[in-house]
């Protein structure tokens, strides 16, 4: 019998599909699982299903001595030591392409909250202050004819793409490869160098893997080098801004505004941002819908289905 553990919880059909291969023990709390907890269940794990919340390295590892499989229900996997999975011989398997639409549909809404300062608008409500509409109440920035620069035009970058299309913008992406022609005549997305893309965009958006060469990849010099009525949206991955250098340009306007899903350090946010108005603030919700984290959590189930059958996986990381 595979014995399979899985760390976080997750949407109950992948509980069931996980059930029809193996014996399945699962951590049903949405608080962090506890160390001794975790490793206790891992000492006789043959497939581990984690979350992007949990670090798998060596210590994880080492912890799971029979360990064959990491299934991680996410699309990224910088919270996974894959090279230490690779010397053990531990599949590692991502859950792409299930949340393209969702994680789209978030950042095509951070665009809009931004520019047209909804949430400014909301607290403003809420606060229970006195207001009386006025004609240079609030003004936002209208997205026809503006240009949407795309940093990493993969799946979600292209979806986004799309969407921003419906609302009258221009396309400018800059990727390590050109994307497909077809894409790039649909779209008429052009592609710029990194510097170029940051200088000439009304709203840039990070839409790039985390890795070592996107860590900070929008520091100090990167805002500057953006318009002052410029937007920067990120539904990536946190690192990826250097968050002390965005609050720098919000306050002494370099930039006009953001809107962030993801932080450095989460779950903490930097202390400061939560003292702007310029800077809209959700939790990590890219991927939640009901539909999406059901469908991830499916694709991750037939990622171990496939492997403890015999199969290769669906979906293999390295």
């Amino acid at each position: 019998m595979t014995n399979i553990v899985v760390t976080g919880r997750i949407p109950h059909p992948g509980i069931e599909r996980l059930g029809t291969v193996g014996s399945v023990w699962a951590w049903d709390d949405d608080e962090p699982i506890p160390t001794d907890v975790r490793n206790a269940h891992l000492a006789h794990a043959d497939v581990a299903v984690t979350l992007l919340t949990d670090r798998v390295d060596d210590a994880f590892l080492d912890a799971a001595p029979q360990l064959r499989m990491v299934a991680n229900v996410a699309v990224g996997y910088n919270n996974i030591d894959v090279a230490a999975c690779q010397r053990r011989n531990v599949i590692v398997t991502n859950t792409p392409g299930v949340l393209t639409d969702a994680t789209a549909d978030l950042a095509m809404a951070l665009v809009l909250m931004s520019t047209r300062r909804l949430g400014e608008g909301e607290r403003l409500i809420r606060s229970g202050a006195a207001w009386q509409w006025g004609m240079f109440m609030m003004l936002g920035r209208g997205l026809q004819g503006r240009q949407l620069g795309i940093v990493g035009m993969g799946g979600i970058g292209v979806a986004l793409a799309r969407r921003a299309r419906s609302f009258g913008m221009t396309i400018a992406y800059h990727n390590r490869s050109a994307v497909n022609a077809d894409v790039a005549n649909e779209l008429g997305a052009t592609r710029h160098e990194l510097r170029q893309l940051l200088a000439t965009s009304d709203v840039v958006s990070l839409n790039c893997p985390y890795s070592p060469e996107t860590h900070h990849l929008i520091d100090a010099d990167a805002l500057q080098s953006m318009r002052s009525d410029a937007f920067l949206i990120n539904t990536a991955r946190g690192p990826i801004v250097d968050e002390a250098a965005l609050v720098a340009a919000l306050r002494n306007g370099a930039i006009a505004g953001a809107g962030l899903d993801v932080f450095e350090h989460e779950p903490t946010v930097h202390p400061d941002l939560l003292q702007l108005d310029n800077v809209v603030l959700v939790p990590h919700l890219g991927s939640a819908t009901v539909e999406t984290r059901t469908a991830m959590a499916m694709l991750a189930a037939d990622n171990v289905v496939a492997v403890v059958n015999g199969g290769a996986p669906l979906t293999p990381v390295g």
